[in-house]
């Protein structure tokens, strides 16, 4: 085969370094975000930080407020997007800033200086610093530090310790547990037998929280029950259920478990009281993981009957061009100093133009949103419409994998509380009269079902089924069942429970 060659013309799409710079800030998160401007102060020279007054002069000289139309077509109430960008700023950063133009010339040094919104409309923010809190393991082990235990005692308690769960329950056997330590040097001399294993098991089990250390439910219940004082109504019921007639109260066989006992229901139910007053998982208040803050992206408030959204810029350094450095260009100096100087001004022009980007897209997003799910606003998530991200992506005129995003680990600050802007994006259902009826509502109809039922007759999936069927909404009870789980509600005869 004979090998020529062709010249071809076409055209192809490429993502520059700017468009993917821009797409990277698009997907971060706030705490990612900071993260992120914290590099680029820290590599970038050109960079620097607004501090003092200064940057409170430029906060309340670039805010600016744009009203969306209260009489579009679709009905919506009017909106108010508070946007911290201007014009001004965004012309001033060119597209294309090659090394060898002339700074002089194209230089105007920008900010990102942004008005935050009023404090007193957004409620109180939670604080980013992490607060460490001690585990469940290292509680056991401080309190095993302060009690006198003999050298092979402690060998035990530590091995004990060890194998306790989360939930606080003893995930080992005695016998395994024995089999584990006979092997150790410091048992010898002196074999070890597992009725002292269990010995240094009661007086973990006497160590807070009450109930830890337990190998079932049935012993972590009555040796919390054993803290009550012995004079306690209904103690002694209480503590014959448990031991006996455990399994009944599971299944919440409460006509039979009346007649085992020989109560009537009004005793009845004040025993299972005093029982559920107790903690199943002793060990679950305790938790060595950092606790995790979520920073709103944007605020939306009520204003002069309006939902007004705007930006969290309380979170994000307000950055500018250094104008010392930015100074330091010369006109045909081609130095290695001097290139140096120009890229990363090229870099910072381009940061604060993507960073621009972000903001922008972000009130447009969350302007879309609110004038689409106004109702949910006004009225909560019974009122929730359909959404997907096709609609929102034709409205601001982006691809969907943008909506995509945007919506991802960034958070909307509501009067109702804090929502990830995925969480206003759900399926629907068809209702008789042709419209629409979205999961979240269904989901919000089903949560107030229940919490509304008969305590001793919960409501069945088919009959929750029925009931939204009467309100023109047809949904199968298979489809009720995985909307209930999902909001992490027992079937109802788990439900079951005494008036």
């Amino acid at each position: 085969m004979k090998q020529t060659l062709q010249l071809r013309i076409g055209q192809q799409l490429t993502m520059t370094p700017q468009l993917q710079q821009a797409i990277r800030l698009l997907q971060l998160s706030t705490l990612e975000l900071q993260d992120e401007v914290q590099s680029i102060l820290e590599s970038n020279p050109m960079l620097e930080q607004e501090e003092g007054d200064t940057a409170e002069a430029a906060n309340s000289e670039t805010s600016r407020e744009t009203a969306a139309d209260s009489s579009s077509d679709d009905g919506l109430n009017g909106t108010e997007v508070n946007s911290p960008l201007t014009a001004e700023n965004t012309e001033s950063i060119p597209d294309e800033l090659p090394v060898d133009s002339n700074w002089d010339d194209v230089y105007d040094p920008g900010t990102t200086s942004y008005s935050a919104p009023n404090p007193d409309d957004r409620g109180d923010i939670l604080d980013t610093a992490t607060v460490s809190s001690e585990g469940l393991h290292s509680h056991l082990y401080r309190q095993l530090d302060l009690s006198s235990f003999t050298d092979s005692d402690r060998v035990i308690a530590h091995t004990l310790i060890d194998a306790i769960d989360d939930d606080g329950f003893l995930a080992q056997d005695l016998d395994s547990i024995h089999e584990q330590l006979a092997g150790q040097p410091d048992f010898a001399e002196d074999p070890l037998e597992v009725n002292e294993i269990e010995a240094v098991l009661h007086r973990i089990q006497q160590f807070d929280p009450v109930g830890v250390g337990a190998r079932d439910l049935g012993e972590s219940l009555r040796l919390q029950l054993q803290q009550y004082d012995r004079d306690a109504p209904w103690l002694k019921e209480a503590v014959t259920l448990v031991r006996d007639h455990l399994q009944l109260l599971g299944s919440r066989d409460f006509n039979l478990l009346a007649r085992r006992m020989g109560l009537a229901m009004d005793d009845l139910q004040h025993v299972v009281h005093l029982i559920q007053s107790l903690n199943p998982r002793p060990g679950s208040k305790f938790s060595d993981m950092e606790p995790e803050y979520i920073i709103p992206d944007v605020f939306v408030t009520r204003h002069k009957g309006k939902w007004r959204i705007e930006l969290n810029v309380d979170s994000i350094p307000k950055l500018r061009i250094n104008d010392y450095y930015a100074s330091m260009i010369k006109r045909a100096n081609n130095s290695k100093d001097n290139t140096y100087l120009k890229n990363n001004l090229q870099e910072a022009r381009w940061f604060l133009k993507s960073l621009q980007s972000r903001h922008e897209t972000l009130l447009k997003v969350a302007n879309s949103i609110v004038r689409r799910q106004h109702a949910f606003f006004d009225y909560g998530e019974e009122a929730m419409k359909p959404m997907v991200l096709r609609s929102v992506a034709e409205e601001v005129e982006m691809h969907e994998s943008t909506i995509s995003r945007v919506t991802t680990r960034k958070y909307m600050h509501t009067p109702r509380g804090i929502y990830e802007f995925k969480f206003f994006f759900s399926s629907h259902v068809s209702t008789d009269t042709g419209g629409e009826c979205s999961a979240t509502a269904i989901r919000a109809i089903i949560k107030k079902l229940v919490a509304a039922e008969n305590p001793g007759k919960p409501l069945s999936d088919s009959k929750m089924a029925n009931i939204l069927l009467e309100q023109g909404i047809k949904v199968a009870r298979r489809t009720i069942a995985k909307y209930r789980e999902s909001l992490s509600i027992s079937p109802s005869n788990e439900r079951k429970r005494l008036a």
